[in-house]
C-alpha cells in the first residue's frame, strides 16, 4: 500500500519512482545530543549529515516522513542564483555583497551534485534550464540579464533566445523570448531526500519520524525540546521547518515566513512523435510570470508540470483540472493528456524572496524561507549550519544580515492578506 502523507494532497510521480522508502522510528523516551534539528527536509538532514561527520552529537525529529513536505515534493529545479535577480539585489544591497550572496548560491549548485556524487546518491540530474517570457514588455530585461551575468557575475553559461530560438527548443510558439541557462539543472528531490538521510544516519545521526515537536524551551543552560512521548535536551537547536512551521512552535519565523501552495501534474509518458517536440533539449522550463509556472520533460517521458495558481485546491482531482488546463495554454496537443499523479504542498516565502535565517533565542536558529530555490539553498544551508556549529567560520551570516520583514496584517489577518496578493498578481500575470 501506498503511504500518502497526511499534510499534502495527492501521491507523487516522485514517490512512486522511490521503490522504497527506508522508514526511521519514532522518538520514545528522553534523550540528550549536541544538536537538536526539528524538520527533516533538505536543510535538517543536511546539517545533521554534516555535523554527524564532524562528530557531533545530533538528533533529528521530522513530524511525518522525509519527503513529505516540500523537499520531497517540489518542482526539482535549481536555478540560478537567489531568487531574486542579481540587478535587483545589486541596487539594494551592492554589488559586493549581491556577488556574495550569487557566488554562494553557485557553491550551493556545484556541492550538491558534488556532494550526491560522493555518497552514491542517484538523483537524476539532467542539464539544462529554459527561462522564458510570456510579455513582450520582459524581453530586453531578459536581454540585458544575460549580458550582466557574463560581465558583471562571470556566468557565461546563460545565452538570450529570440522567439523562434524559444520555440524550437520548447516545441510551442506560446512565448516570445528567452534564456537558456547551461550551467544549472534539475533532479528528481525525493531521491535527494531519501539519500541524504540515509548518509546522516550512516554517519552516526540519530533520525526520527512521525516526532511531531510540540514545544522549545530553555530549561537551565540548555534547551529542551518536546514531542507527545518523549524530549530531547541539547546545547543548540535548529529550527528547520520552513513551510510548515507554526506559531505555537515558533512565532518569529511563522511571522516572517509563510506558505504557499503549490501544485504538480506528471502526465502518461509522452509517445516517440511529442517527446522528440517538447523541450527536445530535456531542459527544465520556468516562466516570467510572478505566480511561476514551472515544468520539464523527466522519468519516462512524463510532462511535470507545476503552478500556483490552483493553490485554493483541496483534492488530486481539482488539481488535475487546473494543471491540464494549463498544459493545454503551452501544448494544445495535451489538452486531454492524462495525468496520473497530481499532487500539492507548501512553499516558504518571505516579502523580499530572500533566504530568512534568525537567531531566534539563545542557542536556537531559524532557516527557511527559501521562496522556491530551495533544492541547493536549503541543502547548502543545512551544511553552513553545520560549519558554524563546528566552529570552521558563519557564512550564514550572509543571510543573518538580509532584511527581511515581517508579513504585514499580524497573526490574524497575514495570510488573507497574502491570498489576496497572490490573486492580484495572478490576474496581473494574464492581462
Amino acid at each position: 500500500m501506498t503511504y500518502q502523507s497526511p499534510i499534502s494532497p495527492g501521491v507523487s510521480w516522485y514517490e512512486a519512482s522511490v521503490s522504497a522508502r527506508p522508514e526511521y522510528p519514532a522518538l520514545y523516551g528522553d534523550r540528550t545530543c549536541d544538536v537538536a534539528i526539528i524538520g527533516g527536509g533538505f536543510t535538517g538532514l543536511s546539517a545533521a549529515t554534516h555535523l554527524a561527520k564532524a562528530g557531533t552529537n545530533v538528533v533529528l525529529l521530522e513530524a511525518h516522513r522525509f519527503g513529505d513536505g516540500a523537499s520531497g515534493r517540489n518542482g526539482g529545479q535549481m536555478g540560478t542564483g537567489q531568487r531574486r535577480g542579481v540587478e535587483e539585489l545589486e541596487d539594494q544591497l551592492g554589488f559586493e555583497r549581491a556577488k556574495a550572496l550569487f557566488d554562494l548560491a553557485e557553491e550551493a549548485k556545484h556541492h550538491l551534485l558534488a556532494f550526491a556524487a560522493e555518497n552514491g546518491i542517484e538523483i537524476d540530474y539532467r542539464p539544462g534550464q529554459l527561462s522564458v517570457v510570456h510579455k513582450r514588455r520582459y524581453i530586453e530585461g531578459y536581454r540585458a540579464h544575460a549580458e550582466i551575468m557574463a560581465e558583471r557575475y562571470g556566468y557565461p553559461h546563460l545565452s538570450f533566445m529570440d522567439r523562434e530560438e524559444t520555440a524550437e527548443r520548447l516545441g510551442s510558439g506560446y512565448f516570445h523570448a528567452g534564456l537558456r541557462d547551461t550551467g544549472t539543472g534539475h533532479i528528481n528531490p525525493m531521491r535527494l531526500v531519501v539519500g541524504t538521510a540515509r548518509v546522516a544516519a550512516d554517519n552516526g545521526a540519530h533520525l526520527f519520524e512521525k516526532s511531531e515537536v510540540s514545544g522549545i524551551a530553555r530549561d537551565g543552560g540548555r534547551i529542551r525540546v518536546s514531542t507527545a512521548r518523549g524530549t530531547v535536551t541539547a546545547d543548540r537547536v535548529l529550527v528547520a521547518v520552513n513551510a510548515y512551521g507554526s506559531e505555537k512552535l515558533e512565532p518569529v519565523s511563522a511571522s516572517h515566513v509563510m506558505p504557499i501552495r503549490s501544485f504538480i501534474g506528471a502526465t502518461v509518458p509522452l509517445d516517440g512523435r511529442l517527446a522528440q517536440k517538447i523541450i527536445p533539449g530535456g531542459e527544465a522550463v520556468d516562466d516570467s510570470r510572478f505566480v511561476v509556472r514551472y515544468f520539464r520533460r523527466f522519468g519516462e517521458n512524463r510532462l511535470l508540470f507545476g503552478g500556483r495558481e490552483a493553490y485554493t485546491a483541496d483534492h488530486p482531482a481539482d488539481i488535475s483540472h487546473h494543471i491540464r488546463r494549463q498544459i493545454a495554454e503551452i501544448y494544445p496537443e495535451l489538452a486531454d493528456i492524462k495525468i496520473t499523479h497530481a499532487w500539492g504542498g507548501s512553499v516558504g516565502i518571505t516579502l523580499p524572496r530572500l533566504p530568512f535565517v534568525r537567531d531566534v533565542m539563545p542557542g536556537v536558529t531559524v532557516v527557511g524561507g527559501y521562496s522556491g530555490h530551495g533544492v541547493m539553498l536549503s541543502n547548502f544551508s543545512g551544511r553552513l549550519y553545520a560549519e558554524a556549529v563546528t566552529g570552521n567560520r558563519d557564512r550564514l551570516n550572509l543571510f543573518r544580515e538580509l532584511v527581511v520583514p515581517a508579513f504585514p496584517g499580524g497573526r490574524r489577518f497575514r495570510r488573507p492578506l497574502l491570498t489576496l496578493a497572490l490573486t492580484w498578481y495572478s490576474l496581473l500575470d494574464r492581462i
